[in-house]
């Protein structure tokens, strides 16, 4: 990518990620204009060279590019709501929903400016290394104007035309971490009760964590192709077992309600007649949630 650190960066929003966001841009020479409504956070940004805006709307007019990192959408649109993003390119780095995104990009649209959606995939410290991931959604070709000005903050990628995949997948991130953490935190909880602390036991979970990720990219083909054959294990079977964690957990006196879930739904697909197929026909118990009783 061509050196392009002339070009101009705005920043609105100054909380520890927007402050990490602008630092990032003027550590790789960028001109950076910022602003916050409580104008004091932005004092060390300009201590390091950054430009302060009275008003976001000044912000927004001091350059082609605007990265926004607020609270939530309803913020974003009470500050843009006062502005004039026209012709301007604003890259959304605030936390919401699929829905919010694309109704956020219908407005930018109205109003005459560009949208990117976008997720941080870091922590602030991160941002402006390799290690920090930022997913973007939107118009390719306006990422692909500011594609390498973006790259300052870390490692960039962009999903797709549609502006709500950004948050989708920093949603489903988020299920494979907490997901992964919970059971963890699981078999830690069953492992305490034999005497075994948690950093004997991490890295055995960690082996586990690897050979089930490389199950992926095939369980995948076969829920795009919708078809279950049973290649490792029948569903029937990995049900007995979910009977097994269930039980050892109440009898040490863990918390089994997790494991009962795992079986709860396996016990829905085999009553569908799944049970001889392999554990991806789960899919359908989440593209189809039961109803409650």
């Amino acid at each position: 990518m061509d050196d392009n650190s002339d070009i101009p960066v705005t920043v609105l929003g100054l909380g520890l990620m927007g402050q990490a966001l602008a630092g990032a841009f003027l550590k790789a020479g960028h001109p950076v204009t910022v602003w916050n409504r409580t104008a004091s956070k932005a004092d060390p940004l300009v201590a390091a060279g950054a430009r302060p805006a009275p008003t976001a709307g000044d912000a927004l007019r001091s350059g082609p590019l605007a990265i926004i990192c607020l609270t939530d959408y309803p913020a974003v649109r009470e500050v843009l709501d006062a502005s004039e993003p026209d012709g301007t390119t604003l890259v959304n780095l605030t936390s919401g929903s699929s829905a919010q995104a694309r109704e956020a990009a219908r407005w930018a649209e109205r109003r005459g400016a560009r949208y990117l959606d976008g997720a941080i995939m870091a922590v602030p410290p991160a941002i402006g290394t390799a290690e920090a991931v930022i997913l973007h959604s939107g118009p390719r070709r306006d990422f692909e104007e500011h594609e390498s000005t973006l790259g300052a903050l870390g490692t960039i990628t962009h999903l797709g035309e549609d502006p709500g995949l950004a948050s989708l997948y920093d949603v489903a991130g988020l299920a494979m971490m907490w997901s992964i953490l919970n059971a963890w935190l699981q078999g830690t909880a069953l492992l305490g009760t034999a005497g075994v602390d948690a950093a004997t036991y991490a890295p055995f979970a960690q082996q586990i964590a690897g050979v089930v990720a490389g199950w992926l990219p095939g369980y995948a083909e076969q829920i795009d192709r919708g078809s279950y054959p049973a290649e490792v294990s029948a569903l029937e079977t990995d049900a007995r077992a979910m009977a097994h964690l269930v039980e050892e957990s109440e009898t040490a006196g863990v918390d089994a309600a997790l494991p009962k879930l795992f079986k709860a739904m396996a016990d829905r697909a085999i009553a569908a007649g799944h049970g001889a197929e392999q554990y991806p026909v789960l899919i359908d118990e989440f593209r189809n949630p039961a109803t409650p009783e």
